[in-house]
């Protein structure tokens, strides 16, 4: 069988797999849309002796933020295979073939959804996220207040909704940058609402993507800058208090606080995982890392196992120079290392999703205490969170 990037002649294949696996029609008007924004460059497939297509995964590559930086990333998305292919290691011949694809072209990170977390799991990626959904009553919404500034309705100028989204993505480890292409065909849609709030002096400092439909107010993405914009952004909610019998946040934050700010926190609220992520090189992700310094130079021996991408696998000098600027370095010691994990266990550290002393206690993360305390300490905290899907 043949691994190769898909050609403009197999977009019709490719879009009959995916509505088999994923139990879905398109329209032609939304077919044709596809094909005029059908990247093949980045369609990966195997075909079996007679050309046909068998299986197949879509690279998405795009950065994610990490402690505040751009990260390059390829999203893995529409893995599917035809029924009479599966169980036959196809899609872990991709996933493979995909690794060195990542590698090879500088991608330090890779983020999917699974339809199954044990899965992927097998091949190094890691849970990362969770989002916390709510569902509030109208009678337990928060108070109205009077806030300074302008809440405005239906603004559908992505370069504000993109200043604002990028302001308060750059605070979470794991939320992805958004091109133009992306807000126009994945983000904002015909059916929805946005508001903006305008600060007193004009900025653009919160919005809300929502629907109000079926006596339900659906808010699918709540964006702010500060309390202010909060405060505004929450008001602007309360007021379709005569329209709704209840709101649904779709996605927030799982530190996000809300039920402390509310009068009556007896609301329901969901707990989700969300999406997967695996460091795809990690010498290249250590070495652009935002480490804290300690004011001296440190250093730790790491032993990283990771079958399925080898140039990560063995053991690694680690060395971090005063300010915090980290170099990565193999090493030929092969006794004494003083941390020892999966992939996984140290995407999972890295990202800021597990902390160091806490995977230590949980025994995913082996060595010695004294190591793990620094490492506890060089490692900023953070917070994960992501909003898209693909």
């Amino acid at each position: 069988m043949e691994i190769r990037t898909l050609k403009a002649e197999d977009f019709d294949a490719m879009i009959r797999l995916g509505e088999y696996a994923f139990q879905y029609r398109m329209s032609a008007e939304d077919k044709e849309n596809a094909r005029k924004r059908f990247s093949p460059e980045n369609t990966w497939g195997i075909f079996g002796e007679e050309g046909e297509l068998g299986a197949k995964l879509v690279l998405l590559p795009v950065d994610i933020f990490v402690y505040g930086k751009k990260i390059p990333m390829a999203g893995i998305g529409g893995v599917a295979t035809w029924p009479e292919y599966r169980r036959q290691g196809l899609v872990k011949q991709l996933l493979t073939h995909s690794m060195k694809v990542m590698n090879e072209s500088g991608k330090l990170l890779s983020l999917l959804h699974p339809f199954s977390f044990p899965f992927y799991r097998k091949y190094g990626w890691e849970m990362f996220s969770d989002y916390k959904k709510y569902v509030i009553p109208t009678d337990k919404l928060p108070a109205k207040e009077m806030t300074d500034g302008t809440v405005r309705r239906d603004i559908t100028d992505i370069a504000i909704l993109n200043q604002v989204y990028e302001a308060y993505a750059s605070g979470f480890n794991g939320m992805m940058v958004r091109s133009e292409e992306r807000w126009k065909h994945s983000i904002l849609d015909d059916e929805g609402h946005t508001a903006v709030y305008y600060s007193p002096s004009g900025e653009p400092q919160g919005y809300l993507l929502y629907k109000a439909e079926k006596k339900e107010l659906l808010v699918e993405e709540f964006i702010w800058l500060n309390e202010e914009s909060r405060r505004a952004l929450w008001t602007f909610i309360c007021n379709h208090d005569s329209m709704v019998t209840q709101t649904v946040l779709a996605q927030m934050p799982a530190n996000d606080g809300l039920t402390y700010m509310l009068a009556d926190p007896r609301i329901t609220q969901e707990l989700a995982p969300f999406g997967m992520a695996r460091i795809v090189n990690a010498a290249g992700f250590v070495e652009e890392f935002a480490f804290q310094g300690s004011g001296e130079e440190q250093s730790w021996t790491v032993q990283i196992k990771d079958p399925y991408a080898p140039w990560n696998e063995g053991n690694w000098q680690w060395t971090l120079s005063a300010q915090g600027k980290a170099s990565a370095t193999m090493t030929d010691l092969d006794e004494n290392t003083q941390v020892q994990c999966d992939i996984q266990t140290l995407t999972a550290m890295m990202l800021g999703y597990k902390r160091p002393m806490e995977l230590w206690k949980m025994g995913r993360l082996n060595g010695e205490a004294e190591a793990i305390t620094r490492l506890e300490q060089a490692i900023p905290v953070g917070q994960t969170f992501l909003l898209d899907y693909f």
